[in-house]
Parts: structure tokens; C-alpha cells; sequence
């Protein structure tokens, strides 16, 4: 995979962080001790692999002599373990994706905000206390990770988190939902259709009419996955049956897009500072290579997939600047904290179309998230270390 020419742009760091990583470590409870950060990866869903790269990339750059890190894996029956802080172990080796092993033993947080503690359970022995938490990394990426049921788990144990909480995590998750919420918000979407489980077993025919009407090709994809998983490219409405069965296999909820003549466009948003608003980075586009259809799995996260992601994308200045700004509108519209990568189709008329809101993106070594920021000043370290600050200087509950 070939990365883009990347612009040197002014750092819009802020210098006074030494004093922000201060004030947040007397706010976890110590003055001038290190923040201690679970870094919680693996989990359940298909996208299992992504976020144990996701997270040795993340581990590769996190500063020990400003925090304590903590890794722990889920397994992919969600048994929570403790890793080991090798982020080595947690690359695509000779073609073989990571994953968490289960060790026998697990890792217990209980939803008790007077605790905020992790206890080890270990196979004929008592359990172990790890201690106190300050704020938890959750790199998973779809159900039963970004979707709102770690955040709740979170919030239930008062521990401080990077990334959205539960409502906006639970939205962006299911693309059929966001799409209506963006919409409502006035943004402008693709045509779609949701093919709900009981649609489908109880009047297929009808859910093959409502795809007609979108026009062929269409992209059939599971409603709450990611990284390009269970999705079909389908010509003719012969296919469909077989892509919305494909799609069911990772979710039975199943959302129909119609096909967009365009070019794909990413652009990254955080949090803004001191309640201020959000802030985008300079727009990216991926130019999909030769011989993948669509900008699948193996051109996502596999070497040599002749995929190009051009860091900052070549847009007219007013084109982009609507870009950054749609792009903040729908961190808004959902309601997010901390990050989120929104991702757009420029289509061959000049129209932007808002495709699809991420929570968690992906933070491997060629995610655009990081390499969008990287372009607009903010580095890979500090861009952690930016989110972990922010999780921890905002408050649990209610906001």
C-alpha cells in the first residue's frame, strides 16, 4: 500500500500539554503519578484481527514514562485476559492476522464506580487486584465493543474512556440509523434500504422490489460491521439473495446502498478543547487499485494491494473546506466525543454525500485517521496521547 504525498502543515498542538497531563493525573487520583491506561482490544465481533493491530500500534507509541499501561485482550468468545505488553506480537505476520489467545485465566472489571479496579482470576488460585484504572483505550471496532456496550460497561464503573459514549457509539454503529439521523440533521446521504431479519422471513419479495428501486449495482453490507467485512458488490438483482444472506452471516440486520459513480473521501475529527468545537484534519481520498471492486478487506489491511491513499487529498480549497466542515456537522449531528473518522463520496457531479460516521477508527500503521492527522500537524504519539487527555479531563455520567 502506497501512502500519498503528506503536506507540512502548521502544528496545532497545544504547548502548554506538560500542564494538561498534570491537571488530568491529580483528577484520576494522584498528583504528578502516571495516568494508568488499559489498552482493551480484541472482542467478538469479525473485526477481531483490525483491532489487535490496532491496539500493538497504539502500545508501540504510548509514552511509559507518562503512563502505565495495561493491556488487556478479549478473546474472540469475549473472555477478557491479561496481554502482554509486546505490541510486536499484535502485527499481520507472513500473511497470519493477530488474535487474542485465551489464557485460562481472566480479567475482571466490575461495574462499581467506587472500585474502578480490575481483578485477575486465575485457575486455582485467589483472585488478584490490578488496581485502579484512570481511563481505558477501547480499540475494538464493531458489536460488542464500539457499539455502545463497552461504553455502558464503562459508565456503570465510572472509569473515564477515549472515543464516544453510548448512545453515539450505538448510532454510528448501525448504519441504517445513522444514515436516518444524519439526514434528519440536514445532511445529505445515498440512497438506502434496511432489510430488517423479520422483512426478510416474512415478505422477501417485497424487500427485492424496494432494491429495484434504488438501481443496480447496489452494496449489500451487514448494518453494524466494519473494515469492509460480509460486504457484496451486486450487478444484478440474480445476486441479490445470495449477498443479503452473505451480509446475514455477520449481522441479521442488512442495509442496501445504491452505488455512488465518485471518489472516496475520509476525513478524521476530535473533540475540540476546553469545550470548544470539533476539528477536522485535511481531507484524504483512497484510490482504489487494480483488481479490488470496491475498497475492501485485503486493499484495507494487506501489503502490495496496489491501493494509493492520496494524504491530503487533491480538492479544490472549497471542496474541502465543505469537507471539514460536513465533516464536524456529523460529529455533531450524533452526538460524538473524542474521535471520529466521517467518511463521504464525491460523486461525479461535484456533490458531497456523507457515507458513514466512525467512532472507533481503525489506528494500524496505514489507517487514515492517523495519517490524515499526521498530514494536518498532529503525529502519531501525540494524537494519542491528545485523545487520552481528553477522555480523562471529561466527566462519566451524565453530560
Amino acid at each position: 500500500m502506497r501512502t500519498g504525498r503528506v503536506a507540512a502543515m502548521s502544528d496545532p498542538r497545544d504547548p502548554s500539554l506538560p500542564a494538561e497531563q498534570g491537571a488530568a493525573a491529580e483528577r484520576a487520583g494522584g498528583s504528578g503519578r502516571k495516568l494508568r491506561v488499559a489498552v482493551v482490544f480484541g472482542g467478538r465481533s469479525t473485526e477481531h484481527a483490525v483491532s489487535c493491530i490496532s491496539a500493538g500500534s497504539v502500545l508501540s507509541v504510548l509514552d511509559r514514562d507518562a503512563y502505565e499501561v495495561v493491556p488487556v485482550g478479549i478473546s474472540r468468545e469475549g473472555r477478557w485476559v491479561l496481554a502482554a505488553d509486546e505490541p510486536e506480537k499484535l502485527a499481520i505476520t507472513g500473511g497470519t492476522l493477530p488474535e487474542v489467545a485465551d489464557s485460562g485465566s481472566s480479567v475482571v472489571l466490575a461495574g462499581d464506580p467506587t472500585s474502578r479496579s480490575l481483578t485477575v482470576h486465575e485457575p486455582g488460585s485467589l483472585p488478584r487486584e490490578l488496581g485502579q484504572v484512570d481511563v481505558v483505550f477501547p480499540l475494538l471496532h464493531g458489536p460488542y465493543g464500539e457499539d455502545g456496550t463497552l461504553q455502558g460497561l464503562l459508565e456503570l464503573a465510572g472509569v473515564h474512556y477515549v472515543g464516544s459514549g453510548v448512545f453515539a457509539s450505538a448510532a454510528a454503529m448501525d448504519k441504517g440509523h445513522m444514515k436516518a439521523l444524519l439526514a434528519g440533521s440536514g445532511l445529505p446521504v445515498g440512497r438506502y434500504a434496511v432489510v430488517t431479519p423479520r422483512q426478510w422471513a416474512r415478505d422477501p419479495a417485497a424487500v427485492r422490489e424496494t432494491v429495484a428501486t434504488l438501481g443496480y449495482p447496489v452494496f449489500v453490507k451487514p448494518c453494524r460491521a466494519g473494515s469492509s467485512v460480509g460486504i457484496t458488490k451486486v450487478r444484478e438483482p440474480a445476486e441479490l439473495d445470495d449477498a443479503i444472506e452473505v451480509a446475514r452471516s455477520h449481522d441479521p440486520r442488512v442495509i442496501v446502498e445504491a452505488m455512488v459513480e465518485g471518489r472516496e473521501i475520509e476525513c478524521g475529527v476530535l473533540e475540540g478543547r476546553d469545550g470548544g468545537p470539533p476539528e477536522a484534519s485535511v481531507p484524504a481520498e483512497i484510490i482504489v487499485g487494480v483488481g479490488h471492486d470496491f475498497y475492501d478487506f485485503d486493499a484495507k489491511y494487506l501489503p502490495d494491494e496496489g491501493t494509493e491513499l492520496a494524504v491530503p487529498a487533491d480538492l479544490p480549497t472549497g471542496v474541502a473546506d465543505q469537507i471539514r466542515r460536513m465533516a464536524c456537522e456529523a460529529f455533531e449531528a450524533l452526538s460524538c466525543e473524542g474521535l471520529a473518522r466521517v467518511d463521504f463520496f464525491l460523486d461525479r457531479h461535484g456533490a458531497v454525500l456523507v457515507n458513514e460516521v466512525n467512532t472507533m477508527p481503525g489506528f494500524t500503521p496505514s489507517s487514515m485517521f492517523p495519517l490524515m492527522w499526521q498530514a494536518t500537524g498532529l503525529d502519531y504519539p501525540a494524537l494519542v496521547d491528545r485523545l487520552l487527555q481528553t477522555a480523562v479531563a471529561r466527566d462519566t455520567g451524565l453530560r
